[in-house]
């Protein structure tokens, strides 16, 4: 799914690839991302090569 999109921080293909996936709304798009960030966040900490912090900096929804 967009597991590899997601911890690699490709914010916006991630959300490409939620809606193909789901067939759903941008927002719900989002939803499900922010979700599905915060359980690989939690089980694959060592994936991510940044903080939460600088994770989301610059993206504004």
């Amino acid at each position: 799914m967009a597991d590899n999109t997601i911890v690699a921080g490709q914010i916006i293909l991630g959300l490409k690839t939620l809606r193909d996936h789901l067939g759903c709304s941008l927002h719900e798009a989002l939803d499900a991302y922010v979700a599905r960030y915060e359980v690989l966040r939690r089980e694959r900490p060592a994936d991510f090569t940044t903080s939460h912090e600088e994770y989301w900096a610059n993206f504004y929804s």
